[in-house]
């Protein structure tokens, strides 16, 4: 096991900027400035979609979360991009990342739902620096649901999949992005057979019909097409072997979840300095069951999906 250089004391000064994307919930908003906040980025980024005109009161919501979330108290620089029109999750939050890496090489970013432990944003300091000229990572996440399932001996694991509860970047990350996923496609589309193996019939199955779920608008987001183009490029993700964000807005969002294991994990602190995996490979076993448990791909679960779309 490898041990990661580290410059982590208790009192160092956060020096990576931090985008915090926020819409109408000025309660998860103030947990979540809140830990931004203790944390006292340099550069603060906040970004919101404007209200909705057909529902009732959500522009006095989305200016409460917009005043909590200007409310800085320390020596920061403080820039803002607020809507006054809706324009949907997938192009303000797809809009908002462009915006912030025109701006900024690298950085911390945070969704309004997305609590960080105070760790959190050391990892990701330490990550963006370790990892800085490494062209063949793509994203650094600090959300691992599994950690009760398998915990890697490291305190990081390579993977090929993207969570975004609370994950960094660098401006190449987003490189060639395009909210319109099936814009992407038609440059390249050939991830089954560059990320999968031929065995992984499962597997490919899900994501074609996650990526023409949202091609078609069905899924209003902006992530799926983030890890189509990761798979694309053929880059790694980096993901904390604790995990260090909850979710704690999975009933409120623009995409209201079932409740589950994602949301029932707790955030811990990772301990520094930070060890590195011994062999620079994906670390199969946490995807496979990051792909059993968070995405519930299995035989029985495909043929479960398969069914209800024969008797539609």
């Amino acid at each position: 096991m490898n041990t990661i250089k580290s410059t982590f004391v208790t009192d160092i000064t956060l020096t990576s900027p931090v985008l915090f994307l926020i819409f109408n919930r000025p309660e998860t908003t103030q947990q979540v400035f809140s830990a931004i906040r203790k944390a006292k980025p340099p550069r603060l980024y906040v970004a919101a979609d404007g209200p909705r005109s057909d529902y009732p009161n959500e522009d006095e919501k989305c200016e409460h979360s917009r005043k909590i979330a200007k409310n800085v108290d320390w020596d920061c620089e403080v820039k803002t991009l607020f809507r006054d029109q809706n324009i949907g999750c997938r192009l303000a939050v797809g809009q908002a990342i462009y915006w912030f890496f025109e701006q900024e090489p690298e950085g911390i970013i945070l969704e309004d739902d997305c609590l960080p432990s105070q760790s959190f944003f050391w990892f990701c300091q330490e990550m963006l620096e370790y990892f800085r000229n490494d062209k063949a990572v793509g994203v650094i996440c600090g959300f691992y649901s599994n950690e009760l399932e398998y915990k890697p001996s490291a305190s990081f694991f390579f993977s090929r999949y993207l969570r975004v509860w609370g994950w960094a970047g660098w401006r190449r990350s987003n490189e060639g992005y395009d909210s319109n996923i099936n814009l992407l496609i038609e440059k390249q589309n050939t991830w089954k057979k560059d990320i999968f193996s031929h065995t992984d019939i499962f597997l490919k199955r899900y994501w074609q019909d996650m990526f023409e779920e949202v091609g078609s608008g069905k899924i209003d987001t902006w992530d799926i097409q983030l890890q189509y183009l990761l798979w694309q490029k053929k880059q790694q993700v980096i993901v904390s072997s604790k995990n260090l964000v909850q979710n704690i807005g999975w009933a409120q969002g623009a995409h209201p979840l079932t409740k589950d294991h994602n949301h029932e994990l707790a955030t811990s602190e990772i301990n520094f300095p930070l060890t590195g995996p011994e062999m620079r490979e994906r670390d199969t076993r946490a995807d496979q069951v990051i792909e059993k448990i968070s995405y519930q791909i299995t035989i029985f679960s495909f043929l479960k999906k398969l069914l209800r779309k024969m008797i539609r």
